[in-house]
């Protein structure tokens, strides 16, 4: 099947029209990155957060009512191994359980969060502790991987390895939700509340993302922000 054909293939089948009626697919040939204008790129990614526990809290309910209501559609109807890539304190695991087909593992890179995941009631052997740039997984061990809010918050060098690593061990499609500019411009790394991250636009994202997989999809998510739109991308190896 050709590339255009395997991305209309994929857009019926993972675009409920009650969740995404305007929802485009797009692809781009694989491009040179171009690093955001604005603020400084910082030199690295401010991890202290993952290990506050008032921010675990929030972290059990922020995407109530759009991203884990969608991550829950996309997955319908998919069977196999799936890896939830900075899992936090696992509710969308929790989510995706009672899927009979589906095999969820989570990891995340931080203990404290790992520890809640397992508190309730994740089997800890579905549980790493690792680096999402660089884990321990075989190669094409999960049939399907995603992420949620998270890959806005890795430096440049970061992203660019974590979909690397991302591809490296999955073997079928990842989907991964992150917030780009309302405005459509480049924004760059905005420093903000408990974390910082880039706010930039779907075609600055599209460039990391089709330098990893050769066929990209865009979807509109229903979260947002004051100064953002939820986009998934879904990744198709």
């Amino acid at each position: 099947m050709s590339g255009p054909a395997r991305a209309n293939n994929l857009a019926r089948q993972i675009s409920p029209p009650i969740l995404w009626s305007a929802a485009s697919a797009i692809k781009h040939r694989r491009g040179t990155r171009r690093s955001a204008r604005g603020p400084a790129v910082p030199g690295k990614q401010d991890l202290g957060a993952y290990w506050d526990p008032e921010f675990a809290t929030m972290l059990d309910h922020w995407g109530e009512g759009t991203v884990w209501v969608e991550i829950v559609l996309l997955m319908w109807g998919y069977e196999g191994k799936v890896l939830d890539i900075a899992c936090g304190t696992g509710r969308t695991m929790e989510l995706l359980h009672p899927f009979p087909k589906l095999d969820v593992y989570g990891c995340d890179i931080s203990d404290l969060l790992i520890r809640k995941a397992a508190e309730r009631g994740i089997r800890e052997d579905r549980l790493t502790v690792c680096d999402a740039t660089r884990t321990d997984y075989d190669g094409d061990q999960f049939d399907y991987s995603y992420s949620i809010g998270s890959l806005e918050h890795f430096t440049e060098e970061g992203i660019g390895k974590f979909l690397i690593e991302c591809r490296r061990i999955t073997r079928r499609s990842s989907f991964h939700q992150i917030p780009v500019s309302a405005t459509g411009r480049e924004e760059g790394w905005v420093n903000g509340g408990r974390q910082s991250f880039f706010n930039n636009s779907v075609d600055w994202w599209m460039q990391w993302f089709t330098a990893a997989y050769p066929t990209v999809l865009v979807l509109d998510s229903g979260w947002r922000s004051r100064m953002s739109l939820g986009k998934w991308f879904i990744c198709v190896k």
